[in-house]
């Protein structure tokens, strides 16, 4: 009897034990009871706000993947995939802010040459200075003249603005002639103006090169005239605008003693040279049936015809372009290059056109004076 009533009080003493707990818990799930509410006179307390820190992208890896999809990333370019046409519009256009522009390799310049002697100083820093004006690539100025003029052009190119300076870098060269008697060569046609034959052979590490006369005003950039280089096809290597716009009454026409190229002749005042090709070129000609390098010809073709020409060095490169026409990309430059004057006679200066009206004759002395 003992035992049955000690298990009956321990089973009891565990049912209130189990309620008690069961009311413990159930007591903890409850919502917490409401703060004690303070008199009015008690100090209001602030509580002390704990800066934020925004998690950004990334935090919470997959969440979000639904809503927004990641680009994916864009290919780097490869050391040396940069080519010469892709460089070249990095060269910043007038206007542009200072931070866009990139340096331009030296490779990629553009080379202009020419040719002064006697009084012909100030007519050639016009041109130079037209040329820096309009052009927006780095250029390289290779300019050939006497020994009197070369301390003075190297004063004057001092003197231009930093806006100019910046924009090109020049040499000045001695009148030299490799081949044949030289006081022979300086006295053809004008003085100094049969140098221009010798550029392929003085300028060995120069690729490509335009050639102008002292008396050439820009009124467009060289650069539009760079261009045309890439237009050659495989055998041209070099680009001259036509003598005269009607062949008929073009003075090679009339009255050339020698041949010449085309209908109505090339004029020398301008010319675009791939010099690279030249020098490594053989020429048809009528004195060898093999073909001759370049400065191997002058000479020799001087020689043949030196009774026969009027125009010097011109005449020279037309007879060199007859036996050779496919040499020679005459349209592209001809719509570029026009005659200040219809006449045939006298001195012809040339300019870089912007379209048929915008230069004439009778404002170039305007022009020059503003320079």
């Amino acid at each position: 009897m003992k035992l049955r009533s000690k298990a009956t009080a321990l089973l009891l003493l565990a049912l209130v034990t189990l309620l008690l707990v069961l009311l413990t818990l159930r007591t903890g799930r409850a919502e917490p009871p409401a703060p004690l509410a303070r008199p009015a006179s008690a100090p209001q307390r602030h509580p002390t706000r704990v800066p934020v820190r925004l998690l950004g992208r990334g935090a919470f890896p997959g969440v979000g993947r639904g809503v927004q999809r990641r680009r994916p990333p864009r290919p780097r370019p490869r050391a040396g995939r940069w080519g010469a046409a892709s460089l070249e519009k990095l060269a910043r256009r007038p206007g542009e802010p200072k931070h866009v522009r990139a340096v331009l390799p030296r490779r990629l310049w553009m080379h202009l040459a020419v040719v002064a002697c006697g009084n012909r100083l100030e007519e050639t820093l016009v041109m130079l200075k037209s040329a820096v004006l309009f052009s927006h690539r780095k250029m390289q100025f290779h300019i050939f003249t006497e020994e009197s003029l070369k301390p003075e052009f190297e004063k004057q190119l001092r003197q231009w603005p930093d806006s100019y300076t910046k924009k090109f870098e020049h040499r000045i060269y001695p009148i030299t002639f490799s081949v044949g008697n030289p006081q022979e060569w300086k006295k053809l046609f004008k003085p100094c103006a049969a140098q221009r034959l010798f550029l392929p052979v003085i300028l060995k590490d120069v690729d490509s090169l335009l050639y102008v006369d002292t008396d050439v005003l820009f009124l467009r950039p060289v650069d539009d005239i760079w261009k045309l280089l890439r237009q050659f096809n495989s055998t041209q290597l070099a680009a001259m605008a036509p003598e005269h716009e009607i062949p008929k009454i073009g003075w090679y026409s009339r009255f050339a003693q020698h041949p010449f190229y085309g209908s109505a002749g090339v004029n020398s005042g301008v010319m675009l040279m791939n010099l690279t090709r030249i020098r490594s070129a053989h020429f048809k000609n009528s004195m060898i049936p093999t073909g001759l390098a370049w400065e191997d010809m002058l000479y020799l073709l001087y020689q043949k015809y030196k009774n026969a020409i009027t125009w010097g060095d011109q005449d020279l490169l037309n007879i060199i372009f007859y036996f050779n026409p496919v040499s020679l990309s005459r349209q592209s430059l001809s719509i570029h290059v026009l005659p200040s004057s219809t006449e045939v006679f006298g001195n012809c200066a040339y300019f870089v056109w912007t379209n048929p009206t915008s230069f004439s004759e009778a404002n170039r002395e305007n022009y020059e004076e503003g320079l």
